[in-house]
């Protein structure tokens, strides 16, 4: 089960203000310089991949929606097995004239019950499970979004992106923040655990 995390369009349209910054040319009788970019025009990138697999938080998280999901599987499994062990010997019964026609009605209508019970109980635990996992990706985007405030509060970044597959089609290694941000936020997720303990 992977999760992912969604760019903001504020990001994306951010980029796309730098482009669309004065582009006149320059006159022949002017200087042209380069300058240094800005302190909060410098722009990183962090690979949600790497943040995915390095991130404590990450980890925990995603063992306990395994162990979680799991858990829904062999519950929703079992309870199936029975129901199909039940109506197979409901069928081989009906075709044995074991029961008469009001105690095969009651004994359908009972199998019908069970399987409409299994249904719910389906619907049930997969909104619980979608609402565990909702609750894990908000949980994952505050703590970045918190983490990359407090990283960034000397605004040396204008943007930090997330990279995520081949979303960047070039991005220089030299912007890549991964390893700061994973070593900063496991700090911190560390820091919260053994709050949580005392």
């Amino acid at each position: 089960m992977k999760t992912k995390i969604i760019l903001s369009a504020a990001l994306v349209a951010a980029t796309m203000g730098f482009s669309s910054c004065d582009k006149s040319s320059p006159k022949m009788d002017e200087k042209t310089t380069e300058q240094a970019p800005a302190a909060g025009n410098k722009i990183a990138y962090v690979e949600v991949d790497s943040l995915m697999t390095q991130y404590n938080f990450c980890k925990d998280y995603t063992k306990i929606l395994e162990t979680k999901g799991n858990n829904i599987q062999k519950t929703l499994a079992s309870k199936q097995q029975a129901l199909q062990a039940a109506a197979a010997n409901f069928q081989q019964k009906v075709q044995q004239n074991a029961y008469t026609r009001e105690q095969a009605e009651a004994i359908q209508a009972g199998l019908q019950k069970q399987s409409n019970d299994l249904q719910a109980l389906n619907q049930r635990l997969s909104a619980e499970f979608q609402t565990e996992t909702e609750k894990y990706n908000k949980a994952l985007h505050d703590s970045l979004q918190h983490y990359l405030a407090v990283y960034n509060k000397d605004k040396r970044y204008g943007l930090i992106f997330a990279k995520q597959g081949d979303n960047l089609l070039y991005a220089d290694k030299a912007y890549d923040i991964t390893n700061d941000i994973v070593a900063g936020l496991n700090k911190a997720y560390k820091g919260t655990k053994g709050a949580a303990k005392k």
